[in-house]
């Protein structure tokens, strides 16, 4: 932190391992030092509250922490409305107002703008409001009880797979990323196996690792893929031992 320091951000959860930062601790250093605290909730914001509900323990993420001034939540994400939907919320009335942009010697006239686009296509707001409404609670409880569900059975079984690993020992979001605790397990050489066998991988760095993402699509496909996963590692072990 720095005399430029304008603003702390905070993660819940950062994307590549799906791990809730500690914000109620960077929330202590944002009152400190007299900061505004933004927790980007973009992946989880429509997640969380629910895995919280299921009886998971998660840190606190939101304006529970009382530095929190802004959060983030894409409703394209796990809100599953279209793509480009989001929504940005302010703990108060008197921060929101420095979001509106007003210019009063424009030849037209008054111009005034809530965010930076002037205009917004209203077709994103109205298929956010039905997605919204038509998932409910109730709906939303469900995928996430199942996707949760999911996600662990998958964890489970790739830590007995040998050589891999989940990087973290969190339980806070239908996410996780895959990684290699054996020189001769190359994870990223895993990752080529399994495109091969027809699986689209999302490959990641420091520390080198796999994504992954469980949607309700992925989840009949769950034991096809823990069966690709441990052919891969085989054979990247063979390869490994024949260079």
């Amino acid at each position: 932190i720095t005399p430029n320091t304008i603003l702390l951000l905070a993660s819940a959860p950062q994307y590549c391992h799906g791990i809730v930062d500690p914000i109620e601790q960077i929330g202590e250093i944002a009152a400190e030092f007299g900061l505004p605290l933004h927790v980007d909730a973009c992946f989880g914001g429509f997640m969380l509250p629910w895995v919280e509900k299921l009886g998971y323990e998660l840190p606190q993420f939101d304006f529970r922490v009382n530095a929190v001034t802004s959060m983030s939540a894409d409703i394209h994400k796990y809100g599953f409305g279209l793509k480009g939907s989001s929504v940005v919320l302010y703990r108060s009335n008197d921060i929101r107002k420095y979001q509106i942009f007003a210019y009063s010697e424009w030849p037209g006239g008054l111009f005034g703008s809530p965010g930076l686009a002037g205009t917004r296509p209203g077709g994103n707001i109205a298929s956010s409001w039905a997605a919204l409404m038509s998932m409910g609670e109730d709906g939303y409880m469900h995928i996430a009880k199942q996707l949760m569900d999911a996600t662990n059975k998958l964890k489970s079984s790739i830590r007995e797979i040998k050589g891999l690993c989940i990087v973290g020992n969190e339980d806070h979001m239908p996410c996780f990323a895959i990684a290699s605790k054996d020189q001769d397990l190359d994870i990223l050489a895993l990752a080529d196996v399994m495109e091969s066998q027809g699986w689209k991988m999302e490959r990641q760095q420091l520390p080198d690792s796999i994504h992954c993402t469980i949607l309700p699509h992925h989840v009949p496909h769950m034991d096809k893929f823990l069966g690709s996963l441990r052919q891969a590692a085989d054979t990247v072990r063979v390869m490994r031992q024949q260079s």
